[in-house]
C-alpha cells in the first residue's frame, strides 16, 4: 500500500521512527579499514573474494582492457556518452577558479593562489546497477580543476575487472588509473594506500552505507565530497499534472534501493489518491519491484499539504537532494526555495535529465545536507592558499594595531615578532651572555 500522509507532521514523524542501523555498520567498517591498513593487498584480496566472489590477479586494470571496452561499445551509446561529457564540461568550465592577487602602491600584495588537489580517488559502485554517469560527474570537474592524478576504484565482476561500461567510460575520459576493488576496503585503500594502490588526498563518489561510513571514518586523513545517504526526490505539486508523470518520476528514485525516498507533496487529495492507485497497480510488474516496494514501505509516500506555502515550508525543512517544482509559476516560486540540492522547474523537466545529460552535477547532498552544502563542482577539487606580502611601510603603519590585538589575546611572542621589526632587537641581557 502507498501511504498518504494527512499532514507534514505525520510524514516527519514516520521519518523519525525509521530504524537506525548505523552502529552495526560503523563497527564492520572500522574493522575493514584497520585490516586494510595493516595487511594491504592481502586484505583487499580476502575481502574481494568474500564480497565479490572473485580475486583479481592484478588490482590495476590494464590499458588494453580499457581500450577493448571502448572499442566494443555500441556506437550510438558512445555518441550519447560523448555528448553527456561535453554537456557536463560546458556547465562546469565557468566554475574554474583563478588565482587573484591585489598589488598595492607601497609594494604590499594580498590575495590567493588557486591550486588543484594533487591526487583524487573516485569511487564508482557496482552491484545492483552500474553508474558511468557518476563517473562522468566526478571526473569531469576534477579534470577541469586540473587534478594531475585521478584514480578510479570500482568493484570487480566475474572476470576480475569492473563493469565494461565503467572501463569504456574511463577510456572516453582519458582516465588510465583504474582499480578493480570495491566497498569499504576500496575507500581504505585509497585513503591509506597499499602495495598496489597509492594513496590519494581526497575521495569522491557514491556508494552504499558501508562505503559512506568508510568515507566518514577516513575523513581528516583525507578529504571527501560528502557522506552520501540514500537517493531522494521531493515533488512539490500545486497544479494539475498528468498522473503518469508524477508516478514515473517517483519510481525513478524509488528504484535505487529500499532506503531511497520518493515523496509527492500535493495540495490536491484527488491527485494523491490517483497517484497512489496507479503506483499500487504498476509496482508489482516492474523489474525492481521488491526494491521499490521496500522504498515505499520506509520513507517514500505522498504528503497532503493545505496550500503551496505549507509545501514550500516542508521542502525547506527537509532539504531534499532533488526537488521537482510543479507549480503555476515555478520560476517565480524558485525564489522561495532555500534548501534543495537540484531544482527541476516545470512538468517537462523530469529528474533523470539532471542525472544523465543536462550538465549540472548529479552528485548532490542527501539526508537534509542541502540545508548547508552544495552539489559537487570544480571547487571541490581546488584549494586556495592565502598570499600575503607586507612592505616595510605597511608593517610600520599597522604594527601598533597588530601588537595590541596579540597582547589582548595574551600572546606576547606574537606581538614581539612584529615589534622587533619596527623597534629592533632588544639589548641582550648580560646575565645570559
Amino acid at each position: 500500500m502507498i501511504e498518504i500522509f494527512a499532514s507534514p507532521d505525520d510524514y516527519l514523524q514516520k521519518l523519525a521512527g525509521l530504524e537506525n542501523t548505523a552502529g552495526a555498520v560503523e563497527t564492520v567498517v572500522s574493522s575493514i579499514i584497520a585490516d586494510v591498513r595493516e595487511r594491504g593487498d592481502a586484505a583487499l584480496r580476502d575481502y574481494s573474494q568474500r564480497f565479490d566472489a572473485v580475486s583479481p590477479e592484478e588490482f590495476r586494470v590494464s590499458q588494453e582492457a580499457l581500450e577493448k571496452a571502448v572499442a566494443y561499445m555500441d556506437p550510438a551509446l558512445k555518441d550519447v556518452w560523448i555528448q553527456a561529457i561535453d554537456n557536463v564540461e560546458r556547465f562546469h568550465q565557468p566554475q574554474r577558479e583563478e588565482s587573484r592577487l591585489e598589488f598595492f602602491e607601497d609594494g604590499s600584495i594580498l590575495g590567493w593562489k588557486a591550486s588543484p588537489i594533487d591526487m583524487v580517488g573516485v569511487y564508482i559502485p557496482g552491484g545492483t546497477a552500474v553508474y558511468p554517469s557518476s563517473l562522468i560527474m566526478n571526473a569531469v570537474p576534477a579534470q577541469i580543476a586540473g587534478v594531475p592524478r585521478i584514480a578510479v576504484a570500482s568493484p570487480p565482476g566475474e572476470n576480475g575487472r569492473p563493469h565494461d561500461d565503467i572501463l569504456a567510460c574511463c577510456a572516453l575520459l582519458n582516465l588510465e588509473e583504474v582499480y578493480a576493488v570495491g566497498g569499504a576496503q576500496a575507500i581504505a585503500a585509497l585513503a591509506y594506500g597499499t602495495e598496489s594502490i597509492p594513496r590519494v588526498y581526497k575521495i569522491t563518489g557514491p556508494g552504499n552505507q558501508y562505503v559512506a561510513e568508510a568515507k566518514r571514518q577516513v575523513t581528516g586523513d583525507v578529504g571527501i565530497d560528502s557522506v552520501a545517504g540514500p537517493s531522494e526526490i521531493l515533488i512539490l505539486c500545486a497544479q494539475p499534472v498528468e498522473t503518469e508523470y508524477l508516478v514515473r518520476d517517483l519510481l525513478s528514485q524509488a528504484e535505487h534501493d529500499i532506503e531511497a525516498r520518493a515523496v509527492l507533496i500535493t495540495t490536491d487529495p484527488d491527485q494523491a489518491k490517483a497517484v497512489a492507485k496507479r503506483l499500487e497497480a504498476l509496482i508489482p510488474g516492474l523489474p525492481r519491484s521488491e526494491i521499490i516496494s521496500g522504498s515505499f514501505a520506509r520513507g517514500s509516500g505522498i504528503v497532503l499539504v493545505q496550500d503551496l506555502d505549507a509545501g514550500v515550508a516542508l521542502v525547506n525543512q527537509i532539504g531534499p537532494e532533488h526537488l521537482e517544482l510543479l507549480t503555476p509559476d515555478p520560476f517565480l516560486d524558485l525564489n522561495r526555495i532555500r534548501n534543495a540540492g537540484a531544482i527541476f522547474l516545470g512538468p517537462d523537466t523530469p529528474e533523470p535529465v539532471g542525472d544523465y545529460f543536462a550538465g549540472p552535477n548529479h552528485v548532490i547532498p542527501t539526508g537534509g545536507r542541502a540545508r548547508f552544502s552544495s552539489p559537487l563542482g570544480v571547487a571541490d577539487f581546488t584549494k586556495r592558499s592565502s598570499v600575503i606580502r607586507y612592505s616595510p611601510q605597511r608593517l610600520a603603519r599597522e604594527a601598533k594595531a597588530i601588537c595590541m590585538f596579540a597582547e589582548r589575546e595574551q600572546l606576547p611572542a606574537h606581538a614581539e615578532a612584529v615589534r622587533v621589526r619596527i623597534d629592533g632587537a632588544p639589548p641582550m641581557d648580560p646575565g645570559n651572555t
